[in-house]
């Protein structure tokens, strides 16, 4: 029986710049493969890049060759990454079984030569097992020729062997199983996210890129944090970085840092984002609003790991993992020129791909409890903070004023009236907590949180204040204090007076700025502002 004769191949990024001319006269594995001895009936290619792009190529491989459109197929391979050992060999399998492969009538080659090494490796292994093929290899000065394995695996065992560890792995990495802490921040119920964490689960322990691609608000940082989380890096820095943000003269400064002097301003060295984030994680937002010459610097830095401050002429090395995300249509910006291919295939070693809210309708209603549950935890820390503001601005503020250092001009009994505000203020504000509970606010840093400004202004003010007078004063007033003076003379006899009207002008000073941090911290309408006007 005669055969037909099959060549499978991926397409490379050699072959894709062989096409685009940017390679001189070379023609790269595939084209070079075709115009050897080997006629065959059908070339199979299949892609991972833009599939307009590797349309391209077909075009010029047809106008270069004796073969056409009619014996060269394209096919769109959407990988998790071309290093994913799994996903090429099932994705590969998947590919070749439905174009109704292995078949007694075809001969199979697979060529090695273009793609990822991981792909080459999947390529010997079918080869082997499930599609026995012949392997060949291309070089620019060695021409096309045959490549050997003196070695054979039975059929059926390496395909199940990976099937069992497939298996393993999905149950290991079962979302609602496990609910991973890492990724417990993503409020989601639908299929489609659902999926992405289980991709982003499992490029996140391998120390590769990632590209997360997303409209504005599906995530995108959630999701970077979570992956550094999820990552042997987790125990280092996390840095956050908006590419957006970056003006065109700073973005080099601010990403590999400056030499003193290196440029105007530049008064003092500074270590960039790079050097910042050795270790750990570096998140580039909004990577497709880098300027050209950052990306080159960019590049430089994922390939080899080290970075040129500017100003500097020696490179330094650095340990940092990318990830990147961006809500640009980056394969567009790439064919206009906006962004560099070479970069956005460093960078897309590990694709996530977030829907919009809008194809998550199942997660709405999950989104919007939580947010409602955000919304009244803060709501009940406010009321919170609003009460004991209350408190501090019509009770404690106005309490025991005087201008005069003789204390000749106070009004009231000054002894009465600050003391019963304290221990007026320590029963509300009790009060206050047992009736608000104290939620928590991310926003807020912890030594500005309400819990913790109504235990300082206690432990540290109050309470120092109360045991250095009460006792004090309570005694004098009973056996020393002339009792035939009316209360207001006879506070005036206090022989300590100007001593505790010192005091007390300090803990007012220290509520007032107490006062203030919650004016701050929670947004609130300062109402004393309106009293000092019209005092």
């Amino acid at each position: 029986m005669i055969q037909k004769k099959y060549l499978v191949a991926w397409i490379g990024v050699a072959d894709h710049e062989c096409a685009e001319g940017l390679r001189g006269d070379d023609l790269g594995p595939i084209v070079s493969s075709l115009m050897g001895a080997v006629r065959y009936d059908r070339v199979y290619l299949l892609t991972n890049y833009d599939f307009e792009r590797s349309k391209n190529f077909c075009t010029w491989l047809e106008s270069l060759t004796a073969y056409s459109s009619s014996t060269v197929d394209l096919y769109s391979v959407d990988l998790v990454s071309p290093i994913d050992y799994t996903d090429i060999y099932n994705q590969v399998s998947r590919n070749l079984s439905e174009a109704g492969l292995p078949r007694d009538d075809v001969s199979l080659t697979f060529h090695l030569s273009p793609g990822t090494p991981a792909m080459a490796a999947i390529w010997i292994i079918l080869a082997k097992t499930r599609f026995p093929a012949k392997l060949i290899q291309t070089s620019r000065h060695g021409g096309v020729h045959s490549v050997d394995f003196p070695f054979d695996l039975a059929s059926d065992f390496l395909p199940e062997y990976l099937k069992r560890s497939g298996e393993r792995v999905k149950r290991l990495t079962n979302v609602k199983q496990l609910a991973p802490p890492e990724f417990g921040k993503i409020i989601h119920a639908s299929p489609q996210v659902a999926e992405q964490i289980h991709l982003a689960r499992r490029v996140a322990v391998f120390d590769v890129p990632v590209l997360i691609l997303g409209e504005t608000g599906t995530g995108k940082e959630l999701f970077a944090e979570a992956i550094h989380a999820a990552s042997p890096r987790s125990q280092h820095a996390f840095i956050a970085v908006n590419c957006g943000a970056l003006s065109p003269e700073l973005a080099n400064s601010e990403l590999f840092g400056h030499k003193r002097g290196a440029f105007t301003g530049a008064s003092t060295e500074r270590k960039g984002h790079f050097q910042t984030a050795s270790g750990g994680t570096l998140f580039l937002d909004e990577v497709g609003d880098l300027p050209l010459d950052t990306q080159v610097r960019l590049l430089r830095a994922l390939q080899a790991q080290e970075i040129t401050p500017l100003g500097q002429s020696s490179p330094v090395k650095v340990n940092v993992r990318v990830v990147a995300a961006t809500h640009r249509d980056l394969i567009s910006d790439v064919g206009a020129g906006r962004f560099r291919e070479d970069l956005f295939h460093r960078l897309a070693v590990g694709i996530l791909r977030l829907p919009p809210l809008r194809d998550r309708g199942i997660d709405v209603r999950l989104l919007a409890e939580h947010f409602l549950g955000q919304i009244n935890a803060d709501s009940a820390d406010r009321q919170c903070a609003w009460e004991l503001y209350t408190e501090l601005a019509t009770r404690v503020a106005l309490t025991g004023k005087t201008k005069d250092p003789d204390c000749t001009d106070f009004s009231g009994e000054v002894f009465s009236e600050s003391l019963g505000s304290v221990y007026t203020f320590f029963g509300e504000a009790r009060k206050i907590m047992r009736n608000f509970p104290v939620g928590t606010i991310g926003q807020l840093k912890v030594e500005n949180h309400l819990g913790a400004m109504i235990h300082r202004a206690m432990r540290d003010v109050l309470r120092p204040f109360l045991e250095t007078w009460q006792a004090d004063y309570r005694h004098w007033w009973e056996h020393e204090a002339d009792q035939s003076l009316p209360p207001f003379e006879r506070q005036k006899a206090y022989p300590r007076i100007k001593e505790f009207i010192s005091h007390w002008s300090d803990v007012r000073a220290i509520m007032r700025a107490i006062q203030d941090e919650l004016v701050a911290a929670y947004k609130l309408v300062d109402v004393t502002k309106f009293q000092e006007k019209l005092s």
